[in-house]
């Protein structure tokens, strides 16, 4: 089945994770971007839960496109001074199959009732404030990991460890925050021919509060060079997501997600909650 879609549009620790990231392999999600709140100077730590319900998103190493539930999306942000560390993940990923879109990869196991479960990604980040605390426009320095935590024969994900590294800003013009960073994930990948792909993260994002409503929209994903086709597993994603915060430091967010490459989901929604201190 071939699905159609509309074109696109301080110190020593930091530093230690940034050396000993590994190059790494494509995910089944795109990076989530950096918090617009992970280095407001009265904001020490912050802690998110939700989950997400996704249509028509593609398991590429399955060949197979249907629904996808992410349970346990977590986020905790620790920030001390220009530093804010960061682990992130979901804890489990469950699918369930409606239609083929290419045969499997060899090493992916066929499932009997079209379910499959697996572990999601876990990501442990840096991000580094490049601009003093009163600066109007924020620069950012973002890098990372995204460790092996999935297994290869379930066909969502892989088994192994992504890096990726960002610059980004972040401006606030009253109630108004504005964010933009773009950057670069090393990506393994099961194609004897290319060892590794280099793919261009981005992300924009806006929010604008209105006294206890905070509606926003985000754009991210990925996208792969120039010099050659997609390599499978590492296609490009890209998807909108809007949506409303409710709430003070104690929050509610929900968000609908579309969409706009082959391999990113048709539609959803994303449901969380969080705190700040």
């Amino acid at each position: 089945m071939t699905r159609t879609r509309r074109p696109f549009a301080t110190r020593g620790g930091p530093l230690l994770l940034f050396w000993c990231a590994a190059p790494a392999a494509a995910q089944l999600r795109p990076l989530e971007p950096t918090s617009l709140r992970a280095l407001v100077p009265t904001v020490s730590i912050t802690a998110e839960l939700g989950a997400s319900r996704l249509d028509g998103q593609r398991a590429s190493l399955a060949g197979t496109e249907g629904a996808l539930t992410e349970v346990g999306n977590f986020a905790l942000t620790w920030r001390t001074g220009r530093v804010a560390l960061e682990v992130a993940g979901t804890a489990q990923r469950l699918f369930r199959e409606r239609t083929s879109f290419a045969a499997a990869d060899p090493q992916v196991l066929p499932s009997a009732d079209g379910r499959r479960h697996d572990m999601g990604d876990l990501r442990i980040g840096t991000t580094l404030r490049l601009t003093p605390d009163d600066a109007r426009l924020t620069g950012l320095l973002r890098f990372g990991t995204r460790l092996p935590t999935t297994d290869n024969t379930t066909g969502l994900d892989r088994d192994a460890t992504d890096f990726y590294l960002t610059l980004g800003t972040i401006t606030r013009r009253g109630a108004l925050v504005l964010g933009a960073e773009a950057g670069i994930g090393i990506n393994g990948t099961r194609e004897p021919r290319f060892e590794q792909d280099d793919l261009l993260l981005y992300a924009v994002r806006a929010e604008f509060t209105r006294g206890m409503f905070t509606p926003g929209v985000t754009v991210l994903g990925q996208m792969h060079g120039g010099e050659h086709p997609p390599i499978r597993a590492a296609e490009d994603l890209g998807e909108v997501r809007a949506g409303v915060r409710v709430g003070g430091r104690r929050w509610v967010r929900l968000e609908a997600v579309r969409g706009f490459t082959p391999f990113s989901p048709s539609g959803g929604i994303r449901l969380s909650a969080g705190v700040e201190r």
